[in-house]
């Protein structure tokens, strides 16, 4: 079994010994020209295809041609929001207990697939938490930032905090359509129609600005 692992370094031996996930290091060699074409964070060699990058190891086949081989960065697969960063997020539903949010962006890099999460009532602000009415925080649609504080899973939430002067809404449309401007912590307003509509606004830290 050893010498079949040292004579066969290529994806036969990998497919039947390994998981499915390979991960990388720049410079292995994945397999010859003969199994795969080169894709991404790869290059050839001598008529082999080694890894440029670290990362997870991906195959794709089309019509019974030779399999693409590509490497993709750990951190562009597995991207996760993590306890404490910060998330920006869209609001899909409200009730009278917490807002139902889509995590959209960790920091500033834009996630592939959207996670889901909460903001509870009592998350909302860091004073007055007894006073908080969730449709006078945020309404569906809003675009948030907020903080991790408790990591969820495919099942379950995550749940997220706007209990500081930097979270809250960022962006968030009238009734009208029209994208609304702060006029103080708790309220934003309609240019067009000066509707003034109640929001727990964030006071926006230019890193996290999405253009």
């Amino acid at each position: 079994m050893r010498n079949r692992l040292r004579l066969h370094p290529g994806f036969t031996t990998v497919a039947v010994m390994a998981p499915p996930v390979r991960y990388c290091i720049p410079g292995e060699r994945l397999c010859n020209l003969e199994e795969g074409s080169p894709g991404s964070g790869t290059y050839t060699r001598h008529g082999y295809i080694f890894s440029s990058l670290a990362g997870c190891l991906t195959k794709s086949s089309e019509n019974g041609a030779l399999p693409v081989v590509s490497v993709m960065r750990e951190t562009e697969s597995q991207l996760l929001p993590d306890v404490g960063t910060i998330v920006t997020c869209k609001v899909s539903s409200i009730n009278s207990r917490f807002a139902k949010v889509h995590i959209l962006y960790v920091g500033s890099t834009p996630l592939k697939n959207s996670f889901r999460g909460t903001i509870r009532k009592e998350d909302v602000r860091a004073t007055e938490k007894d006073k908080v009415e969730i449709y006078k925080s945020f309404r569906p649609g809003d675009i948030v930032l907020a903080k991790v504080i408790s990591l969820g899973d495919a099942q379950s939430n995550y749940l997220l905090t706007t209990a500081e002067n930097e979270l809250g809404v960022v962006v968030a449309h009238s009734e009208s359509g029209v994208q609304m401007v702060p006029i103080s912590w708790c309220e934003m307003q309609c240019p067009k129609t000066h509707t003034k509509e109640f929001r727990k606004v964030a006071r926006v830290q230019p890193e996290f600005l999405q253009t």
